[in-house]
């Protein structure tokens, strides 16, 4: 669960947008760990929320994923 954390936070620190996708979390993490699995991912970002290192943006019609702090948020 760690390493499937990590590649998340190194996505999404990365990553050229401030939000993103669940699609584009899940494409990034397997590549890095081709068996990771769907389920597994979506508890990982939770728990990134949950910790807060990772934010829920909400555009009304689908719930994207940022990371704490980086672009405008609805924090801010």
């Amino acid at each position: 669960m760690e390493d499937i954390k990590a590649a998340i936070l190194d996505f999404a620190a990365n990553s050229k947008k401030s939000k993103f996708y669940f699609k584009d979390l899940e494409k990034a993490v397997q590549a890095k760990i081709p068996d990771a699995k769907a389920r597994e991912i979506k508890k990982a970002a939770t728990e990134l929320v949950n910790e807060e290192k990772l934010i829920y943006f909400s555009t009304g019609s689908t719930t994207m994923y940022g990371l704490k702090g980086r672009g405008i948020t609805e924090d801010e």
